[in-house]
């Protein structure tokens, strides 16, 4: 699965001896080194774990090998080193979007602070869920009745970027870690306006965040066309790849048995139905993000929304001269269709954005990872941001998909009554969210009664997806309506008033 992205240096290590498997595994290698610059430029070989080797019975089941499912074993592994853990991944840990992302470890999330206000306003915690001064509060409750739980939330998610470098730092992980904030580029009027109003918004919410004129954002990185930007702290660029197979080492070191190439076809209360097998167990995490429609009773949960990902040669010393970056800063401007870069630690250009195509049913195949016009658009606006770089080589080019709830809100919870969990819907804003659904899971998993029980976002539940084909026509219209918002912008200079229907649709 995924997109070839070129020759490239051969994994160290000795192969199997003679025979079909020796014969295998360089291929299966490859496969998955294709899927991402990330996992193409890891040094270990990509050869999948032992599947599940029959019916098992276990404490807790983790289905999905990515951040959500690796980071709750992790802590449940810390936390109560004699439970029986298995982890169980289709394909081998990292496949899916935890090995392909933009790599941004970021304090965002995708809900807007008033939606997460008005969210606990409504008193919508989840198991134990301790809402603050919601008792009494009228029905009809507005945002700032939320205010205290929105900025609990706000620094649960500064503190999951902290714990990400903790992570790192004492299990000796290197995710090519540098933490150099997020800036946002007004690079029109219209952005901007957009910019300038979002920080005062985010500021309102307890966010970090700072105004940075012209020159102050040349200091740091020099793209075209600047007119200001916003810059927010408490975000680090890494290396997903390394970042999420080093979880997958740590986990085994604690105990927990990952088991690869082993397929989940059903979910249900004390039992995962696979491939390899039947996996009982008291309680069954649901970790699958935008895999989780290929899930029976699923497929209006989640949609899979394709993002797509280029990369540059590593650019030389000259390049970068021009360019600055030298604080790793993660960079986005004030678009519709989202954009982000980074920096590499091994000195490219990683850039991406949204654009492809949501396919009818909610979809989800390798071929979608690919799309030349979505490629050729994000080319293009890579060399309009860095003219310097816009000779570079790319020598990358992959996507894949991310899960959306149809509120845009993320969530974690556990049905005590059923022993189900789930943990997902961070619409593409998940390295450091995903870390503190993990650690949030496991403290409900234990019983723990901690702060993070009695987060906003814990139980919460989003809406049902429209049946098709109502769901392929609102989507693919929403990524209609961001195009056309930012040609708009292009060509007046001012705000597109077919922008608020975005808000709108996407739950802002």
């Amino acid at each position: 699965m995924g997109q070839p992205v070129g020759p490239g240096p051969s994994a160290p290590g000795a192969l199997p001896g003679p025979g079909p498997e020796a014969e295998e595994a360089p291929a299966r290698d490859g496969r998955y080194r294709s899927v991402s610059l990330w996992l193409h430029g890891l040094e270990e070989p990509l050869l999948p774990r032992s599947p599940l080797p029959g019916d098992t019975q276990v404490d807790v089941a983790v289905v999905g090998a990515g951040f959500t499912g690796l980071w709750t074993a992790y802590y449940l592994g810390a936390l109560e080193p004699g439970l029986r853990v298995a982890v169980l991944e289709a394909e081998i840990a990292g496949f899916g979007a935890s090995g392909r992302n933009g790599g941004w470890c970021s304090a965002l999330f995708a809900a807007s602070w008033a939606s997460v206000a008005r969210a606990a306003a409504r008193g919508a915690g989840g198991p134990g869920y301790r809402a603050g001064t919601s008792v009494g509060r009228p029905p009809g409750a507005g945002a700032e009745a939320g205010r205290p739980e929105a900025l609990a939330m706000q620094r649960a998610m500064v503190g999951a970027v902290d714990e990400v470098e903790r992570f790192c730092r004492d299990e000796g992980v290197d995710a090519r870690l540098t933490r150099g904030g997020t800036l946002s580029l007004a690079r029109s009027p219209a952005q901007l306006t957009r910019l300038r109003r979002e920080m005062e918004e985010d500021s309102r919410w307890g966010v970090d965040v700072r105004w940075l004129e012209p020159g102050q954002v040349a200091d740091r990185v020099r793209a075209s066309r600047v007119l200001g930007a916003t810059w927010r702290p408490d975000c680090a660029a890494l290396d997903p790849a390394r970042l999420v197979r080093g979880l997958a080492r740590v986990v085994e070191g604690k105990g927990v048995a990952v088991y690869e190439q082993t397929r989940a076809l059903r979910l249900a209360p004390g039992r995962v139905e696979t491939d390899r097998g039947l996996v009982r167990a008291e309680v069954v995490v649901r970790a699958t993000e935008g895999y989780t429609p290929r899930l029976p009773g699923m497929r209006r949960a989640l949609i899979p929304v394709y993002s797509l990902m280029v990369a540059t040669e590593p650019l030389p010393p000259e390049v970068w001269k021009e360019l600055g970056w030298e604080g790793r800063e993660t960079l986005t401007d004030g678009r519709h269709l989202l954009i982000y870069a980074q920096r590499t630690g091994d000195g490219r250009i990683a850039f991406g954005g949204r654009g492809a195509p949501y396919h009818a049913g909610s979809g989800v195949h390798p071929s979608f990872d690919r799309d030349p016009a979505t490629f050729a658009a994000l080319e293009a606006a890579l060399a309009d941001l860095f003219p310097p770089a816009a000779g570079a080589a790319i020598t990358h080019r992959w996507g894949g998909p991310l899960g959306v709830p149809r509120d845009w809100f993320p969530s974690v919870g556990l049905e005590r009554s059923s022993g189900m969990a789930w943990a997902g819907g961070y619409v593409g804003d998940g390295v450091a969210t995903t870390n503190l659904a993990g650690r949030t899971l496991a403290d409900l998993i234990l019983g723990r009664d901690t702060d993070l029980v009695h987060l906003p976002w814990v139980g919460h539940r989003s809406p049902p997806w429209e049946p098709e084909p109502l769901r392929w026509v609102g989507v693919n219209a929403g990524r209609w309506l961001a195009r056309s918002a930012d040609a708009a912008e292009s060509r007046t200079g001012r705000p597109a008033r077919r922008a608020a229907l975005l808000s709108r649709l996407t739950g802002g």
